[in-house]
This record gives C-alpha cells, sequence and structure tokens, in this order.
C-alpha cells in the first residue's frame, strides 16, 4: 500500500514529546493535539503490508531502501489513504494531522524505483551518494536511457548474486537488485519529469520471472564512466 511516514525533528522538540504516547502529550503540552510543525517526511512510496501492525514490523525488521529516518517508533506518524494514524504506545491512533506545517528534505528527486517482483512506484530519493548507494544496497553504477534520464543500479549486484529484476537491452542484459530511474544534468542527476515518470513506471510496471542461467549469460550492461 501506498503510505508516507513523519517523525520528529529533535531539534523542534522543544517540549520533549519525540519517543512520547497520546497520553503523555497532555502532560508534556497542555493538550493530545499532534503538532505537525515538529514533524519531517521521512518516506513516501509502496509498502508490501496491507495493516498498520505490518508497517510497524516491516520498519523495524527490513527498512524499506528509501526510508530517510530512524526505525518506526512511538511519536511517529503514518498516512495511509485512510487518513493520519500516531503510533502510539499500543497499536496505532487515528489523528488530525497537518501535513502542511510538516516539512520534508530540500534535496529529494522524483525518481521510478523498482524491486524485483514488484511493479516499479513513483518515489523520492535524497540527492546524496549515501542515499543512492542504501536504494540499490551497494556501490552505484549507471546507464544511460539515451533519452536524458539513466539507470542506478548495484555495480556489484550480479557478482554478490541479487535477485533477479528485469530485462532491458531488448533482453540482452538483466539488472539485478533494487534499481531506479532518474534524470540526467551534465554529470548530476535531476528530478524525473512527469513524462519520464509516467514511461518507466509503465515500462517497469509488471515483475518478471527470469531464470537464473539467463543473468549468467546475460552480457555486462554497458555502463559510461562516473
Amino acid at each position: 500500500m501506498k503510505i508516507k511516514v513523519y517523525q520528529i525533528v529533535p531539534e523542534r522538540d522543544k517540549q520533549n514529546v519525540k519517543f512520547t504516547g497520546l497520553d503523555e502529550l497532555e502532560k508534556y503540552q497542555g493538550s493530545k493535539a499532534v503538532n505537525a510543525a515538529l514533524y519531517e517526511e521521512v518516506f513516501d512510496g509502496e509498502v508490501d503490508r496491507t495493516t498498520l501492525e505490518g508497517v510497524y514490523e516491516l520498519f523495524n525488521t527490513d527498512i524499506p531502501p528509501l526510508h530517510r529516518g530512524h526505525s518506526m517508533s512511538v511519536s511517529d506518524v503514518v498516512k495511509t489513504d485512510d487518513g493520519f494514524y500516531f503510533c502510539d504506545r499500543f497499536g496505532f491512533q487515528k489523528t488530525e494531522f497537518d501535513e502542511a506545517l510538516a516539512t520534508k528534505p530540500k534535496n529529494l528527486m522524483r525518481i521510478v524505483f523498482v524491486e524485483p517482483g514488484k511493479p516499479a512506484y513513483a518515489a523520492e530519493i535524497e540527492n546524496t551518494l549515501r542515499a543512492e548507494q542504501r536504494a540499490v544496497g551497494g556501490y552505484i553504477q549507471t546507464a544511460s536511457n539515451e533519452d536524458g534520464t539513466v539507470i542506478v543500479c548495484n555495480e556489484e549486484g550480479k557478482h554478490n548474486s541479487l535477485p533477479s529484476n528485469r530485462r532491458i537491452a531488448d533482453g540482452e542484459d538483466i539488472l539485478v537488485g533494487n534499481f531506479f530511474i532518474v534524470g540526467e544534468k551534465g554529470t548530476n542527476f535531476r528530478s524525473l519529469t512527469k513524462k519520464e515518470t509516467e514511461k518507466y513506471l509503465e515500462r517497469f510496471a509488471i515483475p518478471e520471472e527470469i531464470e537464473k542461467g539467463e543473468v549468467e549469460k546475460a552480457a555486462d550492461i554497458r555502463f559510461y564512466p562516473e
């Protein structure tokens, strides 16, 4: 399901309400109202869970690679199609949350993210090497799509036997592990345009079944220098 996750920024937390439950909010700030101005968006994307309890487990055991915060804890807020939910001491409580007051990093880029066995989805990633490496699970390597966008994937993916993901280059090569599509601006990356996003969401919409032998026979992807 599609979710957003918000976490309190310590520097804004003058009343020390981070990691406190709803009942404790009244003690510290005089009301149980959740102050969205204390929060920053730390995740916006798809997760393979259908319940909030499942989301909590995921963000504590197998944290999504595009997550920018800490493991999920009390005081976090999760947005779903049904509204906003506060992570309380026990379970989640529906809450009012003025999303317009929360912030997000200024250096985010819009990408199309593709995980093995899953449909591609639009997401955002920080424009830093650390975030890019975390997204693909290792050192990054790039390949031009020759349309102003590039593929970013794990440089050692095949060597490390990462799961097969998608065929490219008319089936001549296979990408393994997580990868993403991002815009190209000289030697730097940029956000995808709406048109580019739609193009690659469609291109990688359907997960592919790929035999291990296909990966072993595939030619090395034609990378260009960093």
